[in-house]
């Protein structure tokens, strides 16, 4: 599913110095697997067991690349990043791509995301944002690639193995959820 890429940012592990991300971490990241969120570019053995972390995202500003900078650390906490080769550099970009553009659709059409939980074992990574809207997303169809905007669940459906959305009978809002494969 995934196309080569050459090296991007997101590829060069975590920003030294940079006070904002590491604020964030501090302050609302919740390390479920025990882990906390690395500031070094060495990168960590893979993943033993669902491991999984979760950003509260309700009222910050900045929140696509606040989740961006999240997700990309556990990236680099569970061994995809730093990436060995074009393939898993290409996968770890999806990664961050699914993120965006969930976020984004949280944002835009949900009255803001509310949380965003990454949990990854061996095999699937998943992506889910949390937030109090009652729309359903779907891709655009027909999906016109010439027009700007409607792309984001197109391509979170291109690049995901499956994707849904979780309601909790009785409550406002809804969990969006998607799953890439790992990297081989």
């Amino acid at each position: 599913m995934s196309t080569t890429r050459p090296c991007s940012p997101g590829d060069r592990g975590p920003e030294a110095g940079d006070g904002a991300a590491s604020a964030v971490s501090a302050r609302s990241v919740t390390p479920v697997d025990g882990v906390t969120p690395v500031d070094d570019a060495s990168p960590a053995p893979a993943p033993v067991g669902r491991q999984a972390r979760t950003l509260s995202l309700a009222g910050e500003s900045g929140v696509v690349p606040l989740a961006r900078d999240f997700a990309r650390q556990a990236l680099y906490a569970w061994g995809w990043l730093p990436a060995a080769s074009a393939d898993r550099r290409a996968a770890a970009e999806d990664v961050l791509l699914v993120v965006s553009e969930l976020v984004t659709n949280a944002c835009l059409h949900a009255e803001g995301p509310d949380e965003l939980r990454i949990s990854c074992d061996n095999k699937v990574l998943r992506i889910e944002v949390s937030d109090r809207g009652a729309g359903q997303p779907a891709p655009r169809t027909p999906h016109r690639a010439g027009r700007p905007g409607g792309h984001g669940m197109f391509i979170v459906q291109r690049l995901c193995l499956d994707w849904g959305v979780v309601r909790a009978p009785g409550v406002t809002g809804k969990t969006v959820w998607a799953e890439l494969g790992a990297p081989a």
